[in-house]
């Protein structure tokens, strides 16, 4: 990657300050609002802003504009104010202040992930919880959200964070771009039963109930106040857990938790506040019931069969399948990793994890693009594709679940997932064409998300 740079780049505008002062040392004059504007340019670009107006034409050997199409080029892409402007022909004739040459390398729109936990790594040491304080969850929300970028992936869903607020609070910094990371779509605390997966458990009830999360409901009443607690908050959506969990002390198996009337309630209270909920759902009884109160989408369902499906259809409710997950945790079996209630899921789950997507092609279950990336080193995200292709999918519906189909589940189907004229400047570039080898995604070269160039 080459970058050629105009009139506005941060480099120049740095000596340009610097002569100022020098001439001041001198006895010469220097308008205060020379100082002003050199200073914010440079404060701006500091914190990843891009100047006010600054064009940059990223020059592809070519353009994969969406999964449904074939690569063009080579073209040149003219973004503008975090915004693509232009797609054009051939790989010059265009005036812009910044100039990116990718002309070796297939140049398609940033991923989407639906599935992530910023504030966590693996790790099975559940004790942690009592251990480790608020503060350095943000520390690792924020490395993790470069990581993530850094891989490509521009916009994430996070379903559940470590501790209050962490995640919200990440959403505004990479907007600004306080932070490097990806576009944050949250739903800040999951909302659990008392002692289900998402629960603290494992510990005495004394370090338990000093370190609840606050998010456990029984009953329709007190579950529909969560969702408001949720909303006030700030969650950009509603996380629940619909049935027992693997990686949770809790033994009460991997089917249903709430009762109808109790998501129900989650899921009407959601929409009367212009929410969406997404279940952790593994068994299929489980996965029946939240399909039928209404969820948008079903985390991992792992034990999908066919009534489960028809309820899914019924409602409209998408599959993320999170494969990367059942592959990070099956590594660490045997090594005393985690705890027994945890090790006895997880060889549960794994005799019927390889054939979720399968059996969801059978039963035409929608499919869009979900990791769990935070039960498996964040970066490796991408691994996912290759998991769905062996599953089944071709390398253009992978594509399309993790760009076009992910950015439909987020209500942003005409902001991202596309490169076009008006679409957020979320833009990657790989060596290859994944439409014919999906595993050229798990190496990315280049990254801008919203007009800012990943570093």
């Amino acid at each position: 990657m080459t970058v050629q740079s105009g009139k506005k780049d941060l480099p120049r505008l740095i000596a340009r300050e610097a002569q100022s002062r020098m001439a001041e040392k001198r006895g010469k004059p220097m308008r205060l609002l020379t100082h002003c504007a050199a200073a914010m340019a440079v404060i701006a670009a500091t914190l990843g802003a891009p100047v006010a107006a600054e064009t940059i034409a990223i020059r592809a050997g070519s353009v994969l504009t969406d999964a449904a199409s074939e690569p063009i080029g080579p073209a040149t892409i003219l973004v503008e104010d975090g915004k693509i402007v232009s797609i054009t022909d051939g790989s010059g004739g265009v005036e812009a202040d910044t100039v990116i040459d990718l002309s070796d390398k297939t140049v398609l729109p940033g991923l989407i992930d639906l599935h992530t936990h910023l504030s966590g790594d693996p790790s099975g040491e559940f004790w942690r919880a009592a251990t480790t304080p608020p503060e350095y969850f943000t520390l690792i929300a924020a490395k993790n959200a470069r990581i993530t970028a850094l891989a490509g992936f521009t916009t994430i869903r996070d379903l559940g964070s470590r501790s209050d607020q962490v995640t919200q609070a990440l959403r505004a910094a990479t907007a600004q771009g306080l932070v490097p990371g990806p576009r944050v779509i949250t739903a800040g605390r999951t909302i659990a039963i008392v002692g289900g997966h998402g629960d603290i458990s494992g510990f005495r009830k004394s370090v338990d109930d000093a370190i609840r999360s606050g998010f456990t409901c029984t009953g329709p009443v007190e579950c529909s106040e969560k969702v408001r607690l949720a909303s006030k908050y700030g969650a950009d959506l509603i996380k629940i857990t619909a049935t027992g969990g693997v990686l949770s002390q809790q033994g009460r198996g991997l089917e249903e938790h709430f009762t109808a009337a109790e998501m129900k309630a989650i899921v009407e209270t959601a929409r009367l506040l212009g929410l969406k909920v997404a279940a952790h759902a593994h068994g299929a009884r489980g996965i029946e019931a939240a399909a039928r109160a209404g969820v948008h989408t079903i985390e991992h369902g792992t034990y999908i069969d066919a009534a489960a499906a028809q309820a899914m259809s019924e409602s409209g409710t998408t599959l993320i399948p999170t494969l990367m997950a059942f592959e990070g945790i099956k590594k660490n079996l045997g090594k005393q990793f985690y705890t027994p209630v945890v090790e006895a899921k997880i060889l549960a789950v794994s005799k019927v994890a390889d054939t979720i997507i399968q059996r969801a092609i059978e039963y035409d279950v929608p499919i869009a693009f979900g990791t769990d990336a935070g039960v498996f080193p964040h970066g490796q995200n991408a691994g996912e594709f290759a998991l769905m292709v062996k599953g089944g999918m071709s390398e253009a519906d992978a594509l399309a679940a993790a760009t076009t189909g992910a950015a439909t589940i987020l209500g942003m189907e005409d902001e991202i997932g596309r490169i076009a004229p008006g679409f957020s400047a979320d833009i990657i570039a790989v060596k290859g064409n994944p439409l014919e080898d999906v595993t050229v995604l798990e190496a990315v070269d280049f990254v801008m998300v919203r007009g800012r160039i990943v570093k």
